[in-house]
């Protein structure tokens, strides 16, 4: 069974930017519910980010701030979150996740953003 795949983490320093991506595999991006979610060291998991099938798109506002948007490309069948203005505490592993923000499901490995000076 082939599960979503993240990419794009990596070691940026505070205000920094980052491109997540995630190769959605047997979920289609257009038809499905797909979110972002990630987990801080120590903490469980914290949901950021959705975008639905109509395109409509919704923020964990408390902790985005304007600061991450999420996009898919239906023609890649990818979901992407950009990431700007980044801080430490935003260091974390980044898991793409099926479903919304109240039913999400994560399946993959993650990607790591370390934000570091």
């Amino acid at each position: 069974e082939v599960q979503p795949v993240e990419s794009g983490g990596g070691l940026v320093q505070p205000g920094g930017s980052l491109r997540l991506s995630c190769d959605a595999s047997r979920f289609t991006v257009g038809s499905s519910t797909l979110s972002w979610v990630r987990q801080a060291p120590g903490k469980g998991l914290e949901w950021l980010a959705s975008i639905y099938s109509s395109g409509t798109k919704q923020y964990n506002t408390d902790v985005v701030k304007g600061r991450f948007t999420i996009s898919r490309d239906s023609a890649k069948n990818t979901v992407d979150l950009q990431l700007t203005d980044l801080k430490t505490e935003d260091t974390g592993v980044y898991f793409c996740a099926i479903g919304g923000v109240s039913s999400y499901k994560t399946y993959g490995q993650g990607t790591q953003v370390t934000v570091s000076s």
